[in-house]
């Protein structure tokens, strides 16, 4: 049986970006934000916001517990600041709040309490929507 693990990445999340905006909605202001203070301009692609929630979905299956402030590092970049040298900043923390909330109504995440490590971990309903889609 085939896994997420075993699927191509691009193609499992434009999949998953499919199924997600069927149930979850962008916000008004995502047509004018930036992904990160390293981003000049907002991305270009009108599904965007669904595309990131299948990625940050993607990524809380694979990484374990996770959450915000470790898919801000992933969601990061390096920022051109002219001719000083390059520097990491960190991806937006409200753009993956959100996503993550939407996530937590749609029942495909939740978040862990208990244990050393925090954080917010896949369902069975988001494994089964991520399996079913990488065959």
């Amino acid at each position: 049986m085939a896994t997420m693990y075993d699927a191509d990445p691009n193609v499992l999340i434009g999949k998953a970006a499919a199924e997600l905006k069927k149930s979850i909605q962008a916000p008004e202001w995502s047509k004018y934000v930036k992904t990160g203070a390293h981003k000049e301009r907002p991305p270009q692609d009108y599904d965007w916001w669904y595309k990131r929630a299948a990625a940050v979905l993607r990524s809380v299956y694979m990484l374990g517990p996770v959450g915000t402030s470790k898919l801000r590092t992933k969601y990061g970049g390096k920022k051109n600041r002219g001719f000083k040298p390059e520097k990491f900043y960190r991806g937006s923390g409200k753009v993956i709040r959100m996503i993550l909330q939407q996530l937590e109504n749609e029942k495909l995440v939740v978040q862990q309490q208990k244990g050393v490590h925090k954080g917010r971990v896949i369902t069975p309903k988001g494994k089964k929507l991520l399996d079913s889609l990488a065959k």
